[in-house]
């Protein structure tokens, strides 16, 4: 454990930012799968699964090109689904 406080305190605030990431993260990933069950590129699921990518990448928790690429991913999964 850290003495100096500041750090004590930063400990504390990362533990918070971690578990907000954390859920952030996760209901990304939930939303990314029900897109993929539905394997339609124009359905309610994959919108919403673009918004929470998007919402995750505003919010700093993933990087924004690391939501493109998932964003692109996603997409190109779809299609190949579709056809």
């Amino acid at each position: 454990m850290a003495n100096i406080k500041s750090q004590k305190k930063r400990i504390l605030t990362n533990a918070k930012s971690h578990e907000r990431n954390k859920s952030v993260r996760a209901e990304m990933r939930t939303r990314v799968k029900s897109a993929l069950e539905q394997a339609d590129p124009t359905s309610d699921a994959t919108r919403a699964a673009i918004a929470r990518i998007d919402k995750a990448a505003s919010k700093g928790v993933i990087h924004k090109n690391t939501a493109a690429r998932k964003k692109s991913r996603l997409m190109k999964q779809l299609q190949s689904a579709e056809s």
